[in-house]
């Protein structure tokens, strides 16, 4: 990496973090090494790569050229620094688990988190021996009163998928450090460009590369980053051995749609926050939940931890878990997919599909209500978002009365 590279701006850095063209091919672009080894010219050099003696290339389940430039890309937009790139966000929440905690240990996390990596902390980690701490986050004390001498980290998603609670980020870094035990954060929702969380005291921060950052449901992939200790480890530890390394194809199209971040992103929100205009209005709405709105109980710690509100919507159809899948039903131009983060607006009924395997009390507790539905708003022409919106509301207003759960 070129020294100037670290006083580059956000946008800057996104088209050319990391990459510096080589040599022999001069290539302006960062190529793909679609490979699984490397040579060595000689017995000894090998024993250096292998021994960490010199750098180099061994194994794409260790590291590859082009997953190089996006762990360095996202490292630099992150303000850490290194990271890691995983096959998918899944991945990079195991590693965090694998290589911080152990048989007897207890983690502490919000319950409002993505249902896989819920369900991930929830069933795994006991299988492991590590006992899951779920936090009151509504609790100003929540936080100090599930840390306990066997807590080995933090661990939470701000904003919260899909109840898009906001988290105090600063304050739980505060009582982490007091502890001496790392937080991390899942920062996909945001990304960078809205949100840095080692700014405000994280010490590792995971994505799915597969939302925002990628960008366009193309590729698969997650990353973890931190310290370059915290990382030369658990890649020659628990990367090395379990070996969910990313494809070099899925971090090379990443790597293409950050190029682009900062303009999409500000597309995103501008647009979520029509459609949010538009929901706080309709009769059909009970409640809309977005940290943008002076009624969201989080609004002041959104003001002060991220640079916008985000794309992420979410609001409760009058009429409980039969409205809700019958307003998905009616979509045209939005789809329904287990994503988000995409360049098209996609709608799910979380309590029907991605918390569906949660008891109705993790639910509870995980915010997912009867009714409610999460938007991720895209970057079509917010007039035609909005039309799709309004005619599926519309057909529920005169349906027959739908009863909740």
């Amino acid at each position: 990496m070129k020294p100037m590279q670290d006083s580059w701006q956000f946008d800057t850095q996104c088209i050319h973090g990391g990459y510096t063209p080589d040599p022999v091919s001069h290539s302006r672009q960062v190529p793909l090494y679609m490979t699984s080894s490397y040579t060595f010219d000689s017995s000894e050099e090998a024993a250096a790569v292998f021994s960490t003696e010199k750098e180099g290339y061994i194994y794409t389940r260790i590291n590859n050229p082009t997953n190089a430039v996006l762990e360095e890309r996202m490292a630099l937009l992150e303000g850490l620094e290194a990271g890691l790139t995983t096959s998918t966000g899944l991945s990079a929440t195991l590693l965090v688990l694998l290589s911080l905690a152990q048989v007897g240990d207890e983690i502490a996390l919000s319950p409002k988190l993505y249902g896989g990596a819920y369900r991930q902390f929830s069933y795994n980690a006991p299988r492991m021996g590590i006992t899951p701490v779920w936090v009151d986050v509504d609790d100003p004390q929540g936080w100090e009163k599930a840390i306990s001498p066997k807590t080995r980290f933090l661990y939470l998603e701000t904003p919260g998928n899909p109840t898009l609670n906001v988290i105090d980020i600063a304050h739980v870094a505060q009582l982490a450090k007091q502890h001496g035990i790392p937080l991390v954060v899942d920062n996909t929702f945001c990304t960078p460009y809205l949100q840095r969380p080692a700014d405000l005291g994280a010490d590792i921060v995971i994505h799915s590369t597969t939302k925002y950052l990628a960008g366009n449901s193309t590729a698969m992939g997650g990353i973890v980053l931190g310290s370059q200790d915290y990382i030369n480890r658990v890649r020659g530890e628990d990367y090395r051995n379990v070996g969910p390394a990313a494809s070099p194809f899925n971090s090379w199209l990443i790597l293409l749609s950050l190029e682009t971040l900062p303009l999409r992103m500000d597309k995103h929100c501008s647009n979520a926050k029509a459609v949010v205009q538009y929901l706080e209005n309709h009769p059909a709405v009970e409640k809309v939940i977005y940290p943008g709105l002076a009624s969201h109980p989080d609004h002041a710690i959104a003001q002060k931890q991220m640079r916008d509100f985000g794309a992420m919507v979410a609001f409760e159809i009058k009429g409980g878990v039969s409205a809700g899948k019958a307003f998905i039903d009616n979509l045209k131009l939005c789809s329904l997919v287990a994503n988000l983060g995409d360049a098209r607006t996609l709608a799910i009924h979380p309590a029907s599909t991605t918390h569906l395997p949660l008891s109705e009390e993790e639910q509870r507790v995980a915010g997912i209500t009867p009714g409610l539905i999460r938007l991720s708003v895209g970057i079509e022409n917010p007039k035609d978002i909005l039309a799709d919106v309004e005619q599926a509301l519309a057909k529920i207003q005169s349906a027959p009365k739908m009863t909740s759960r």
